[in-house]
């Protein structure tokens, strides 16, 4: 019987595969499945030491990597085959329609990851459906942590966490599409702002990560009185970041309860 299937091969599915094959999990063991001759091809070519079939299969384990919209018709086929417990990171579909559509009693994960676990930094938060006890959220989090941080929440902060940290990484990028903008037009050549920005955002995260003070020591640290950073952050106060911020999160989290209830 194949250990674990990932029905969907995109880019996420593909990423969960590759982190756990160089984690270590046996690349035999996982089936990858995938309809799409073209992206078929790809895979094979990408991890070419794990199974790609047409067709969900028995199984200890299945992620569900899928559009929402085709959700409902891959529960049915993985209850059909005897695909073992459920990890969804389909995005806005509730435990409770999965657990519809699979078959009573399956364990069920929901998760919500982000697409830095393209990279290998991801962040998730998974919640357990009526069936899954510690074992299935122990076993959801040795997947998804394989591309990243793993953290788990009752499921209904999971619109939360949508608009935090799943779509979080498009504020990010907006931000550096600001920062990249506003050093050219001070002066700087494209390239260099460009590569400036990157590398700010990217040492400033890796700075917090491994500080323990947190974001408000590190900002005080680098803020000299009336001097250049703190120019700059008055007039982000002045502007409101703080709330736009909070106003985005709130917005992307309002947006996630609307489609799970659609």
């Amino acid at each position: 019987m194949t250990v674990l299937q990932v029905i969907g091969g995109g880019k996420m599915g593909e990423a969960l595969v590759g982190g756990l094959v160089a984690g270590g999990h046996p690349a035999l063991d996982i089936l990858i499945v995938e309809r799409d001759g073209a992206r078929v091809a790809e895979l094979r070519a990408a991890l070419p030491d794990v199974r790609v079939g047409v067709a969900p299969e028995a199984a200890d384990g299945t992620v569900l990597a899928v559009k929402p919209g085709d959700i409902a018709g891959v529960c049915r086929a993985v209850a059909e085959a005897g695909g073992g417990r459920v990890l969804s990171i389909a995005a806005g579909i509730t435990l409770g329609a999965l657990e519809a559509e699979l078959t009573p009693g399956t364990p069920v994960v929901r998760a919500m990851p982000n697409t830095p676990a393209l990279v290998g930094c991801g962040a998730a938060a998974i919640a357990g459906g009526s069936s899954a006890g510690d074992g299935d959220l122990a076993w959801a989090e040795s997947i998804l942590g394989s591309v990243g941080l793993v953290v788990r929440v009752e499921e209904a902060l999971l619109d939360a966490v949508t608009g935090l940290s799943g779509s979080g990484p498009a504020y990010v990028f907006l931000v550096a599409e600001a920062l990249i903008d506003a050093g050219v037009a001070a002066g700087l050549p494209s390239q260099v702002s460009y590569d400036l920005a990157v590398q700010t955002l990217l040492g400033a995260a890796t700075l917090l990560a491994r500080s323990d003070p947190g974001p408000v020591a590190l900002r005080e640290a680098v803020t000299s009185p009336n001097g250049t950073t703190a120019a700059g952050l008055a007039v982000l106060e002045e502007h409101g970041l703080r709330a736009t911020i909070e106003a985005a999160v709130q917005a992307a989290a309002h947006r996630s309860e609307e489609l799970g209830r659609s």
